[in-house]
């Protein structure tokens, strides 16, 4: 007898869902950018299978994710800021006069920088940070 091979790979942005009671099977992709949501459910009687319906939700997430200009990537990214600059991983430090970037190292660690607006004037400072943050998340979402 031959064994059902099940695939088990977790797919970014896509969750099962099997739901007896309702009779609900497929797939439920949610793509989150700038702040809105976009979801769909792909179910497995209307793609043809479940592994149908899985191609047509990965399809589905990349061409929305493309659309959007959302870089595809199987990292977390985040594109909204809790700070008050509005710029993701850069904050001002005002009792220390500078500008702190934070950011993810491609091995999953913390990296930490800042930028003196004493030295080079708060507009300078603040572009500056942002190049440091634009370049760092770039070298994460570009390895591996």
């Amino acid at each position: 007898m031959g064994e059902k091979k099940v695939m088990l790979e977790k797919h970014k942005d896509i969750a099962r869902i099997d739901q007896e009671t309702k009779r609900t099977h497929g797939w439920y992709v949610r793509v989150r950018f700038y702040g809105k949501t976009y979801s769909k459910f792909f179910s497995d009687r209307k793609c043809g299978g479940r592994y149908s319906s899985l191609l047509s939700a990965l399809a589905w997430r990349d061409k929305t994710e493309a659309d959007l200009g959302k870089v595809r990537t199987d990292r977390h990214v985040v594109t909204v800021s809790n700070s008050k600059t509005g710029v993701v991983g850069v904050r001002l430090n005002k009792k220390l006069s500078r500008y702190e970037v934070s950011w993810v190292t491609p091995e999953g660690r913390q990296g930490k920088t800042s930028v003196s607006i004493h030295r080079h004037g708060n507009e300078k400072a603040f572009t500056m940070a942002c190049e440091i943050r634009k370049i760092k998340e770039a070298e994460r979402l570009s390895a591996g």
